[in-house]
């Protein structure tokens, strides 16, 4: 069984996220900021991380920069999760180090697609 880590620091966001992963037979881990996110991704070591761009304490791309930097974390799939659409916020995602990019609302399909590329 895969886990997958869902930093997010919005309730309903992250309970909608568990529930359809958690329907796909994913264990599921929770952060609700960035801090929190590398505390689990040190002590879980998931095998994919779902990480929201605007969080308290640490955001998605200070979070996702101190990933990459870290050794044991560095080829860590790391998924964007985001209310930003743009086409020029997309690449400044994706030039920042996320392996992919999923827009908010969340659409299961396209989740699962993006997963699929990681995990199999």
């Amino acid at each position: 069984m895969s886990t997958i880590l869902i930093a997010e620091d919005n309730l309903v966001n992250r309970e909608l996220l568990r529930e359809m992963l958690e329907a796909r037979n994913y264990r599921v881990v929770e952060a609700r900021d960035g801090k929190e996110a590398l505390a689990k991704i040190d002590e879980v070591k998931p095998d994919l991380v779902l990480l929201d761009i605007n969080m308290p304490v640490l955001d998605g791309f200070a979070v996702i920069r101190l990933i990459r930097e870290h050794p044991a974390f560095d080829r860590l799939p790391v998924l964007a999760v985001t209310a930003y659409a743009m086409k020029e916020d997309r690449e400044r995602v994706l030039g920042a180090g996320f392996d992919g990019y999923i827009a908010k609302p969340i659409d299961s399909a396209v989740l699962f697609k993006e997963l699929t590329k990681f995990i199999f």
